[in-house]
């Protein structure tokens, strides 16, 4: 209809608050911690625990991350349509490096409160390319009752002039010049813009819109997530204060100031070394001693309390830096780093969904462009242990498990991080090491 306002228009009004708050949240984790205008001579130190937490939290949060399948069907034919399927993920995790790309988007996810995968087909590579956009450019659409269920996404981002022309024959002017790419993603239907003009309509070539967007930490009943540096950031700015007073102060003490009393003019009063001040009567001068009575213990005891709140709130105790002093192990380091779990798993309740829907996706695309039929299939995500672990007892453990018949070898050799079981039995057979055949001779579960 004329007159009627196009999408990319629209983009440009929506979630204004929630670019805001990214804008915000990316500048306090890059440092730029003060509020106001500076003042004349005023110190302003910047300690950025923020940033180190954040990370802290994230590198636990990643470790020992890896995607196990499992046939959902008996029989030999199944067991190789699995194996097929590994190999296939196994592909795409080192074409797209996902290690590195995980690391980096859930990084950006704990900072910005939002994170994004994006899984396509590259028709020129002939591989599925799995990338990261950046949430600041991604707009959403969901069920109003049930959050979980996209029905249009929208990408923005910006291309050069050069750019423009060399991926969608899009001329301009000036190659200096940006243009502003809009993709809109429905499950039926896949739309390009360049500025506010249409340039591609056709049907989803997938049947399914390759985004996943997932929050950082949830707030119930809503689709966007939450920071993990909202609730780090009045504790950190008065640390940043109050370090920068207690370093004003500890310089002027080595620069001591001099007090004269009863002293109406200033006239001839030399500030040098050796310099000899002739005062009237009844006048004293004196160095103003900023030390005395204790006070550079009150400021210390007030940034050790600061310092405790910032590890209080984002629930990293002190220990999980390496600052073991009462040597705890066990049980007893596991209560000690409790918050710290507790926060994790959180994470991780989220994130499990999330690379299960990728693997899907993978799968879906790879049967879809390469005509390889997978077959029903589990998608199992597992995760590396949060605290360091005893290896020699949890291969005892597991050893235990298997020949009670509890645990399948497959099973035991997932729990202790081999990446690829069904090769590696493989290799034991090869090999002519006791494996799966010598357990079956002696009873236990293959």
């Amino acid at each position: 209809m004329a007159g009627e306002e196009l999408l990319p228009q629209q983009l440009a009004r929506m979630d204004l608050e929630r670019l805001h708050t990214y804008r915000q949240n990316l500048d306090f984790y890059n440092g730029l911690q003060w509020q106001g205008p500076n003042r004349r001579n005023e110190r302003r130190l910047t300690f950025n625990y923020a940033r180190v937490l954040v990370e802290k939290v994230t590198s636990y949060l990643v470790s020992g991350l890896h995607v196990a399948l499992e046939p959902l069907e008996p029989g030999p034919e199944a067991q190789a349509r699995v194996r097929q399927a590994e190999a296939a993920l196994s592909q795409v995790h080192e074409d797209n490096r996902l290690e590195q790309l995980d690391m980096e988007t859930e990084l950006d996810t704990a900072i910005l409160g939002d994170g994004c995968y994006k899984v396509t087909w590259d028709p020129e590579e002939e591989r599925v390319r799995v990338t990261s956009p950046d949430v600041q450019g991604i707009y959403a659409w969901w069920m109003p009752d049930d959050p979980s269920r996209l029905w249009r996404v929208a990408s923005r981002y910006r291309l050069s002039g050069e750019e423009a022309l060399m991926l969608y024959d899009f001329p301009l002017q000036d190659t200096r010049q940006q243009v502003s790419v809009t993709e809109v993603w429905t499950r039926d239907a896949f739309q390009l813009w360049l500025d506010d003009s249409l340039a591609d309509q056709r049907p989803n070539p997938y049947g399914f819109i390759p985004f996943i967007i997932f929050p950082n930490l949830r707030e119930p009943k809503k689709f966007w997530g939450v920071s993990d540096l909202p609730v780090l950031m009045e504790p950190a700015r008065e640390l940043n204060r109050a370090l920068s007073q207690l370093s004003t102060i500890l310089e002027l003490s080595g620069n001591p100031i001099a007090v004269l009393e009863g002293v109406e003019e200033s006239q001839d009063i030399a500030v040098q070394p050796g310099a000899v001040w002739e005062l009237p009567e009844r006048a004293r001068a004196y160095l103003l001693d900023l030390l005395q009575g204790g006070g550079v213990k009150l400021h210390t005891d007030y940034i050790d309390l600061l310092y405790r709140s910032l590890h209080d709130l984002s629930e990293t105790p002190r220990i999980s830096f390496g600052e073991n002093l009462r040597s705890l192990s066990g049980v007893a380091l596991e209560m000690e780093l409790h918050p710290l779990l507790q926060r994790v798993r959180r994470k991780r309740a989220i994130r499990t969904a999330v690379y299960k829907e990728r693997a899907q996706m993978v799968l879906r695309i790879l049967e879809q462009k390469r005509g390889l039929t997978f077959g029903p299939l589990r998608v199992r995500v597992l995760w590396g242990p949060i605290l360091p672990q005893d290896r020699g007892r949890l291969v005892q453990e597991e050893k235990t498990l298997v020949e009670a018949g509890l645990h399948s070898r497959r099973r035991a050799m997932e729990s202790l991080g081999i990446e690829d079981p069904e090769g590696e039995m493989e290799r034991i057979r090869e090999e002519g090491s006791p494996g799966p055949a010598a357990a079956t001779a002696n009873g236990l579960r293959p």
